[in-house]
């Protein structure tokens, strides 16, 4: 065998991907991982965290996002709230509200949650999946955009 059978291959975004995968369940995640998991923008993870006060991920040197698998789990429920089920952003804020969800507690809370009855908005309760998911991202895309344009102001 010569040197170059042991020299390192280089690594391709095939083997990049199966290193993510192979990452502990219980390691912290970069927003580009967590943006390619959940299947959404990074863009959209950062609003969703100026929205839902229980998503804090450890913030490192020059403003790096690193969430932990708590932090994950709720923006999974976020998204299936919004995207799947047409729930609106106040909307999926009560729902999570009154689950008294808050990643690194480490403990439930005592006693029984109470419920909280959210549906979703009048115009999403007819569409199908797909369209319903479309909305719900062009939604939050106008949303973002009058805040931006409110802070311009």
């Amino acid at each position: 065998m010569s040197e170059a059978d042991d020299a390192p291959l280089e690594e391709g975004p095939g083997q990049q991907a199966a290193q993510r995968a192979a990452k502990s369940q219980t390691a912290f995640r970069t927003i580009s991982e967590v943006a390619e998991e959940l299947g959404v923008a990074q863009h959209v993870l950062r609003f969703w965290e100026s929205r839902f006060p229980q998503v804090r991920p450890l913030k490192r040197g020059g403003g790096r996002r690193y969430y932990r698998p708590e932090d994950v789990e709720v923006l999974r429920q976020i998204r299936a709230l919004l995207y799947d089920e047409g729930y609106t952003i106040k909307g999926a804020q009560k729902h999570l509200r009154g689950r008294k969800i808050r990643p690194g507690a480490g403990e439930e809370p005592a006693g029984p949650t109470p419920r909280v009855t959210v549906h979703p908005s009048p115009a999403a309760r007819g569409l199908a999946g797909e369209s319903r998911r479309r909305l719900a991202g062009l939604r939050e895309e106008l949303a973002e955009l009058r805040d931006l344009l409110g802070q311009a102001r």
